[in-house]
């Protein structure tokens, strides 16, 4: 089997370098220096007991699909209508499985013609340190849900470590990434504005006193969603991610457009509809794009 993996970042790197432990991987890259130096270097991934492993994918900057392969998004979603076109004219038969964060690119991806259809949502931590190298900086499980074909599509992942790299099925592929996205707005426009580590949220007074108000707002919006998880939950997966940088902290600190619209932004939306204004969120929301803006004039 083949894996065509579209994209680099941290996430794209390191599902790659597990995939081709397994599997013949192909990483499209932006550049044509990042794809020299795979090819020449390898793609080495720093592990979480701080062993390091090397794989050769091969990196091109040239968007093609090999027949009888499958292909992982692993844009941000900002990149994203970047390729549809050239999904839309991939053979229908191609699976296409969507690493992505947030919900909006779920209603867009289902206007494709893929007769294999697949979204994930990754529970994993993974910092790209260079061009050549990825940190993995939390274990946790790649969620996957098959909306459209076949889940033996898409089993691949089975073969790879779950130990290092735990996957779990899901069913209803719209419901995870919502899931997801409610845990995201905890933690991402927090720490995007405070500059900081996952961990500072709950080690100290006032951002843990106002997570906590956060968690009420959203449980008064989505009683159902919310009895999903408990504070306590949220608390804990600030503690186990207490070292890890924010995806969304990440790209304002790069200066790069966040995610905060398919993230914070729809969910701000799905609570209007429902008659919940979540005056927290909101606020939170308006400075994460303050910050955008003013990445954008410097």
């Amino acid at each position: 089997m083949e894996v065509v993996v579209i994209g680099a970042g941290a996430v794209g790197m390191l599902v790659a370098s597990f995939l081709n432990e397994k599997f013949r991987v192909t990483l499209v890259v932006r550049r044509e220096e990042q794809a020299c130096k795979i090819n020449q270097n390898g793609l080495t991934r720093i592990n979480i007991d701080q062993t390091t492993s090397k794989t050769n994918p091969i990196a091109t900057t040239k968007l093609q699909v090999p027949e009888k392969a499958v292909v992982l998004v692993a844009l941000k979603y900002g990149q994203l209508h970047e390729v549809y076109p050239f999904l839309k004219e991939m053979n229908n038969e191609t699976p296409i499985l969507f690493l992505q964060n947030g919900l909006s690119h779920y209603e867009e991806a289902l206007h494709l013609p893929q007769e294999h259809l697949a979204f994930s949502s990754c529970q994993f931590g993974a910092q790209k340190e260079n061009d050549t190298t990825v940190v993995h900086r939390g274990i946790g499980t790649l969620k996957l849900a098959v909306e459209r074909g076949s889940k033996d599509t898409f089993v691949l992942f089975i073969d790879i470590n779950q130990e290092r790299f735990p996957v779990e099925y899901m069913k209803d592929a719209e419901q995870m990434l919502f899931d997801k996205a409610l845990l995201n707005s905890f933690i991402n426009p927090l720490t995007a504005i405070l500059n900081v580590k996952n961990g500072f949220l709950v080690e100290n007074a006032s951002t843990l006193q106002l997570l906590e108000q956060m968690y009420e707002e959203l449980k008064s919006a989505f009683p159902l969603e919310m009895n999903q998880f408990t504070f306590e939950e949220v608390k804990k997966l600030c503690k186990k991610t207490a070292q890890n940088t924010s995806s969304m902290l990440a790209d304002i600190s790069n200066q790069r457009i966040t995610e905060v619209d398919t993230i914070v932004g729809a969910i701000i939306k799905k609570a209007s509809m429902k008659g919940h204004q979540l005056p927290i969120l909101k606020t939170l929301y308006s400075l994460v794009k303050a910050l955008e803006e003013r990445s954008e004039k410097m």
